[in-house]
């Protein structure tokens, strides 16, 4: 066993991911700190992590994902559904989408009303969004362009994206210049980790940045077995690397490995449910119940129609095609090869009693279909629909006390029958959508759900029966002041010392949209919390901004 000197690092940061990186950079900024980044997975030099388009082939490399399964699912006739994690450094933003989205301004507001957050309104956020992007359609009130995150709006021409558009104005459901703006209701143009034509993950956003600095070390290929403890002060990590077990000790250990590994790595160290760790033969250090409890995700159903007018990105995977898009973004960074291909989409209503959007909308001007890990492209369209704020809770649990084995993941999608008629209502939404003028002559025979499925129940049905995740765990370590809160506002971990949780897991609520860009403004907020730097100045509501309910 190889240990190192305490005074070698000041913090030690387990994920290079979303959260990860944006410490580091901050935490970096000041000359003083050492910092250790440790990633269980490899460095991110494949090529495909840094084409737009290239996504797919990307998180279907078991050698950058963790390639995560349910357990069987109770309302998707007890299939289990793949839940792919980014394990390389960079985390999800290296394989995800690339969809920036921060969520409706009320979901903030109810972290400070509902939660007992008070210093989580929006008022306390829209700074630390702001102040991390640099978005390409240039700044405002909401968007910030002195920030290491590169944001861009989709620029991609496909009449298909006008016409969705178009056809949420003709239906009723609304349209928006900005999602992340003064109106982020409605369909529109959505935003995209990307910076001329590239993916802007956060590695390449913020650790790159950090790592000039001097004073980062990245460790990649470290898988960190645990953290120790010295009664309930945490004083190091135990990681394998190269297969060598070594102990690791830093004054303060954060952990950022996401929804799903940093609860497992709390209670393989003995932070969690007593019983539940006694049952896998692990001693408790701290018994803390909510670790692993209230895991919420974006319950996710996608529809495709057939179109009746071709268009290049049809035949893209075709190999004189796919040849020609990646010389195009070789050498000019744009085309096909520049798109993530869900550059439309936005927050709606199902009905006209919910406060605010509660459905989302991500549209793509192609159809698929997989076979294995194989994708073929078809004359189509598709609309993901996600159910925004579910009332389901699922839970993540220790298979084992081995590290190496994956946790136990059960979502219980639709245990709360709101959320199944929630998803029922997006489907009927988006067929209305699709039947509005807009799409007159590109339009389609429906291929799934077929024109079989009319009545909410046969709608139910199919919902049951296709019913996967848009990709959005979070909450298994969640902030909060109540006996199942695993972290305080600060993200310090409740009944510990030297011992954070920043990521994901720590969202009280999920948020109505994609959770890249709110996992990093947390983690920017964090480092100041952790080096007790004031807080950015909260940003009253806008004059202009839309009415809140």
């Amino acid at each position: 066993m190889t240990k190192r000197p305490a005074q070698d690092f000041t913090h030690i940061i387990v994920g290079a991911g979303s959260a990860g990186c944006v410490l580091a950079n901050k935490l970096s900024q000041y000359p003083s700190n050492r910092i250790l980044v440790l990633e269980a997975g490899p460095p991110d030099r494949d090529l495909m992590i840094h084409i737009p388009a290239g996504v797919h082939a990307v998180w279907q490399k078991p050698g950058l994902n963790w390639n995560y399964w349910t357990d069987p699912e109770p309302a998707g006739h007890n299939r289990q559904v793949f839940m792919p994690r980014g394990k390389v450094v960079g985390g999800s933003s290296s394989i995800n989408s690339m969809v920036y989205m921060r969520g409706h301004p009320s979901d903030y507001d109810a972290w400070a009303d509902d939660h007992g957050l008070t210093d989580w309104r929006y008022e306390n956020v829209l700074p630390y969004f702001k102040a991390g992007e640099n978005y390409a359609q240039g700044g405002d009130h909401w968007r910030g362009t002195e920030g290491f995150l590169g944001t861009s709006k989709g620029q991609y021409d496909n009449p298909l994206y006008d016409a969705f558009i178009e056809g949420a104005s003709q239906a009723g459901q609304g349209t928006t210049d900005d999602p992340s703006g003064a109106n982020p209701e409605g369909v529109g143009r959505l935003d995209a980790t990307r910076r001329h034509g590239r993916r802007c993950s956060a590695a390449v956003a913020h650790l790159r940045p950090a790592l000039k600095r001097g004073n980062v070390t990245l460790i990649p290929n470290a898988a960190v077995q645990r953290v120790l403890f010295d009664g309930l002060t945490a004083r190091g990590v135990r990681v394998l690397i190269n297969g060598q077990a070594q102990d690791i000790a830093a004054p303060e250990i954060i952990l950022s490995g996401g929804a799903i590994n940093s609860p497992q790595l709390l209670m393989l160290s003995g932070v969690g449910p007593a019983d539940h760790l006694a049952q896998h033969g692990i001693d408790p250090v701290h018994h803390l119940p909510g670790v692993g409890q209230n895991l919420m995700d974006h319950a996710n159903v996608i529809l495709q129609f057939a179109c009746q007018k071709q268009f290049p990105i049809h035949r893209v995977d075709q190999p004189l095609n796919k040849l020609k898009a990646g010389a195009r973004w070789v050498f000019f960074r744009d085309g096909i090869a520049a798109s993530n291909i869900w550059e439309v989409g936005g927050l709606i209503r199902s009905n006209d009693h919910v406060p605010y959007g509660n459905l989302q909308y991500h549209f793509g001007p192609v159809g698929f279909e997989y076979t294995g890990n194989r994708i073929s492209l078809s004359q189509a369209f598709a609309i993901h629909i996600d159910v925004l704020r579910p009332r389901s809770r699922g839970q993540i649990t220790l298979k084992s006390a081995d590290p190496a084995d994956h946790p136990r993941l059960q979502f219980n999608y639709f245990q709360d029958p709101t959320d199944l008629q929630e998803m029922v209502e997006g489907v009927k939404k988006a067929r209305d959508l699709v039947a509005q003028n807009a799409f007159d002559g590109l339009r389609g025979a429906a291929i799934n759900p077929g024109p079989d499925v009319r009545t909410d129940a046969d709608i139910a049905a199919w919902v049951n029966a296709n019913v996967e995740t848009d990709f959005h765990p979070c909450g298994t370590c969640k902030m909060g002041h109540d006996e199942m809160a695993v972290v305080d506002d600060q993200f310090r971990v409740r009944g510990t010392n030297g011992l954070r949780v920043v990521d994901a897991s720590t969202m009280a609520m999920i948020p109505s949209g994609n959770l890249n860009a709110p996992t990093q403004m947390m983690a920017a907020r964090a480092a100041d919390y952790i080096m007790d730097a004031p807080q950015l100045a909260p940003m009253p509501r806008h004059p202009s901004a839309a009415p809140l309910p």
